[in-house]
C-alpha cells in the first residue's frame, strides 16, 4: 500500500513541476516603459499634457525675479531681434565668409578674451588656471599670429572662461535680481556690474592697440557682435515650450552656479 502512496505522490509532484515549467516559458509582460505594468498600480491623469505638466513643474524654477513683467519685454525684444536682424547677418556673415576666415575671427577675439579671463582667474586666486591663461595669451599672440590660430589648445591649454560676475561670486556676493539685458540676454545684477567692469577694464589694458582702434572703427565691434552670435548656439524657441523664460532664467541661474563654484 506504501509503495503505491509513494507512486501517486511522485506523479503528483512531476505534473506540478511541468505545469511550473510551461509558465516559465510564457511571454513576460512587459510595459511601454521596460517595467513590468508598473501603471497598473498608479493613478494618474490621462488627460495630462505637456503644458500642465511644466506648469505643474514650475515651483521648482523659482528664481528672484521682481522685475519679471519688464524682463518678459525684453526677452520679446531679443527674440524678434535676433529673429529679424541678428541671424540674418550670421547667416549672411556665414555665406559670404570661408570656415577657415571665421575660424581665425572667432580666434582672434578670443584671444583678446582672455585678457579679463587672466585678470578674474587671479582675483580668485586660481593659480593653475592662470598660469594656462597665461601661456595660452603668450602662445597664441606670438605663434598664433595675434591669436588669429590656436595653437594653445592643441598644446594642452584649454580656453577658460572667467569674469568679474563670477569674481564677485566667488567672494560671497549675491546674483540678487535676475535681469534680461537688452541684446545681451539672460544676467543678474551682480553680473551685470561684472560685464561693465570686465569691458572698462579691457579698454584700459588695450591689448594689441585694439580698444583704442575700435574707438574709430566701430565696424570692429559690430564684427565682435557678429562673432559672438555665430558662436552662440542657442536658439529662441528652440525649447518648444510655452514656459522658454522660466526655463532659460533657470538654467542660467544654476549655470552661473555652477561656474562660480568650480
Amino acid at each position: 500500500m506504501a509503495k503505491y502512496l509513494l507512486l501517486l505522490a511522485a506523479l503528483m509532484c512531476t505534473g506540478a513541476a511541468n505545469a511550473d515549467n510551461s509558465k516559465a516559458h510564457e511571454p513576460v509582460k512587459v510595459g511601454t516603459d521596460g517595467f513590468k505594468e508598473p501603471l497598473t498600480k498608479l493613478k494618474f491623469n490621462p488627460g495630462l499634457d505637456q503644458r500642465e505638466f511644466e506648469r505643474s513643474s514650475l515651483t521648482a524654477l523659482n528664481v528672484y525675479d521682481p522685475l519679471e513683467s519688464w524682463n518678459r519685454r525684453v526677452y520679446h525684444f531679443n527674440y524678434r531681434f535676433d529673429q529679424w536682424v541678428f541671424l540674418p547677418v550670421v547667416n549672411g556673415y556665414r555665406y559670404v565668409t570661408p570656415s577657415f576666415l571665421r575660424t581665425g575671427v572667432s580666434n582672434f577675439f578670443n584671444n583678446l578674451g582672455d585678457v579679463p579671463n587672466l585678470l578674474n582667474s587671479l582675483l580668485q586666486l586660481k593659480g593653475h588656471r592662470s598660469l594656462e591663461t597665461t601661456g595660452r595669451l603668450l602662445v597664441n599672440t606670438t605663434i598664433g599670429v595675434a591669436g588669429l590660430w590656436d595653437p594653445a589648445t592643441a598644446m594642452g591649454l584649454p580656453r577658460q572662461s572667467e569674469d568679474f560676475g563670477q569674481t564677485l561670486g566667488f567672494y560671497g556676493v549675491p546674483g540678487g535680481a535676475y535681469v534680461v539685458l537688452p541684446i545681451f540676454g539672460p544676467s543678474n545684477l551682480r553680473d551685470t556690474t561684472g560685464l561693465i567692469v570686465d569691458y572698462s577694464a579691457e579698454t584700459q589694458i588695450n591689448f594689441l592697440n585694439v580698444s583704442e582702434v575700435s574707438s574709430n572703427h566701430p565696424e570692429i565691434w559690430a564684427l565682435r557682435a557678429v562673432d559672438k552670435r555665430y558662436q552662440t548656439s542657442f536658439r529662441y524657441g528652440q525649447m518648444n515650450s510655452p514656459f522658454e523664460y522660466e526655463k532659460v532664467r533657470y538654467i542660467y541661474t544654476e549655470s552661473r552656479k555652477l561656474q562660480i563654484a568650480e
